[in-house]
């Protein structure tokens, strides 16, 4: 009996080592459908001029698709055209030149890319092993997350001013 109930443990960890590999598992299967992915087009309106109309070009955006970020931009303010662009706004050209100093890798988001495939591998080999549905990214990612009292008790003892943070305990 006894070696048949661990070859039955076996399987069972070996089936649930096959399953969805990602770090985030956030969805709660028994929740039901998500209403708040589901969003409402825009009125129909007729175009005032038909020959204005944009040339329909598959899998780009529908004039009567919602744009929820860009009517809360418009609703406090903004400039919604903005998200358009693909340049930097004229009000952050100064923090761009600040971050850039000391010039800018080619190819540093695909070097992160790799990177953090090549941690997540090493760090996360016995992840994908669960009986459960788990989020494993706090697990894998501990060593690299920052305590903000040590960093703030460091920062107020290296005679740095932090004006804006809580007072000590």
């Amino acid at each position: 009996m006894r070696p048949a109930s661990s070859l039955i443990f076996i399987l069972v960890l070996s089936l649930a080592a096959c399953g969805d590999k990602n770090l985030r598992d956030l969805a709660d299967p028994s929740a039901g459908p998500e209403e708040f992915k589901i969003l409402p087009n825009k009125p129909l309106v007729a175009p005032e001029n038909y020959k204005t109309l944009p040339t329909p070009t598959p899998g780009s955006a529908n004039l009567v698709d919602a744009t929820p970020k860009k009517d809360a931009i418009a609703a406090l303010g903004g400039n919604p055209s903005l998200l358009d662009a693909n340049t930097v706004p004229s009000s952050d050209k100064a923090l761009v030149v600040n971050a850039t100093r000391y010039g800018v890798p080619a190819g540093i988001r695909a070097q992160t890319t790799t990177e953090d495939e090549a941690f997540r591998k090493r760090r996360g080999r016995f992840s994908n092993i669960r009986l459960f549905k788990t989020d494993r990214y706090g697990s894998v990612y501990k060593r690299q997350t920052l305590d903000a009292r040590k960093t703030l008790d460091a920062s107020r003892s290296a005679g740095v001013k932090t004006p804006t943070a809580p007072p000590a305990n």
